[in-house]
């Protein structure tokens, strides 16, 4: 690991950790994240694309600025950089900086060659480690198994209700007067419909331009470059399909023979391949049906839930508010996985059709059952 490999550009990299120790981090939105550094781990922070892992890191460097490096893969000065250089960038700006470095942020990491490598060596003398990468081509679980189980990996998801209060400026009491309850419902409403994107929240008059962008970017980055999708009319179809049912049972059958109404020839065994891949955009969930037995478990039909639910804006008909809730409890939920690792969510549905939303299991155990209603009048 040690040694500049023939590559390195040093003038560059010096440049860009010159321009690091002047950088001012900008004004942040507060996240409710919470990591947890372990000796000898790395923190991950993996989520869906613009959810604001970037600022997450700034704001982890926030007040620990002093012998925290941090460097940005995506940066041009950086290019010439391979994994194999790390510790010697590492120790040039402890030279800039005359500051001994204990602690290192790397984003965007998988542009990083031989990354995995470097990582573990930096975790071997003792440097603390927190590293972001692409939806599209870092996954949680191939983070376990390229480090090694040296890291713990936690989800950083678009703003939570409580966040998209507080980037919009507001802070509710405790106890609420009928109009800032009045007012809490209006943004609740808001919330839903345009979801919880940070540059969304932060920008409302692009928030619809925004949201077809992200879209597109998902479908494009995420998913068709990622697993090499050759039909891309189909792979849209299936995309769009899955996105149109947020909140809904789900089985690939139906996405068959949903795609075959429209005409399209296609080899079946490819939907069941375009769908498995959609989640790991990480912009789309499938849920689990709770069943004692594991293999009716981990058999279709499935529940469809988005990362957040203003992607669904571009397909929605109506308002679609119980859907929206639903779909935005099960964020939460799995929001809250970053605190309880032994939480696995299903929902159930017996031959009767009966339903619960949410079946949470912790452990061997059930821990909750949720059931989501929104009433739009106290009446209700």
């Amino acid at each position: 690991m040690s040694g500049k490999t023939d590559t390195m550009d040093a003038r560059a990299v010096r440049r860009y950790l010159e321009d690091w120790y002047r950088f001012e981090l900008p004004e942040l939105v507060e996240r409710e994240l919470r990591v947890q550094e372990v000796p000898r781990k790395a923190v991950v922070v993996v989520g869906p694309r613009r959810a604001g892992k970037t600022f997450y890191l700034f704001q982890l460097l926030r007040g620990a600025r002093r012998g925290s490096l941090y460097l940005d893969f995506e940066d041009p000065l950086l290019t010439s950089v391979r994994g194999a250089d790390l510790l010697d960038v590492v120790n040039l700006y402890a030279e800039v900086s005359g500051e001994e470095v204990h602690r290192v942020f790397l984003d965007e990491v998988q542009n990083l060659e031989g990354w995995e490598r470097a990582v573990r060596g930096l975790l071997d003398r003792g440097y603390s480690v927190f590293l972001t990468g692409s939806s599209s081509r870092l996954l949680p679980r191939e983070v376990s198994t390229q480090l090694r189980g040296r890291a713990l990996t936690y989800y950083l998801l678009p703003f939570s209700f409580r966040e998209y209060l507080r980037a919009r400026g507001y802070s509710m009491p405790a106890v609420l007067s009928q109009g800032e309850k009045a007012l809490l419902r209006h943004e609740l409403l808001r919330y839903m419909d345009y979801g919880g994107y940070p540059e969304v929240v932060l920008m409302p008059n692009l928030a619809d331009r925004l949201l077809r962008e992200y879209a597109e970017v998902v479908f494009y980055k995420d998913f068709v470059e990622r697993h090499g999708a050759r039909d891309i009319g189909l792979a849209r179809y299936v995309y769009y399909f899955v996105l149109q049912n947020f909140s809904r049972e789900l089985s690939v059958r139906r996405v068959v023979e949903w795609a075959r109404s429209q005409g399209l020839r296609f080899d079946r065994n490819k939907v069941y391949e375009y769908v498995a891949g959609l989640q790991d955009t990480m912009a789309v969930f499938f849920v689990r049906r709770y069943s004692e037995r594991v293999s009716l478990r981990e058999s279709w039909p499935r529940k469809v839930y988005v990362c957040d639910t203003g992607l669904t804006r571009l397909f929605r008909r109506g308002e679609e508010v119980g859907r929206l809730m639903e779909n935005v409890v099960f964020i939460e939920l799995l929001r809250r996985t970053n605190e309880n690792p032994l939480w696995d969510i299903y929902y159930y549905r017996d031959q009767r059709q009966r339903e619960v939303d949410f079946v949470v299991k912790e452990g061997p155990r059930v821990a909750q059952l949720i059931q989501v209603t929104y009433a739009s009048s106290p009446d209700e």
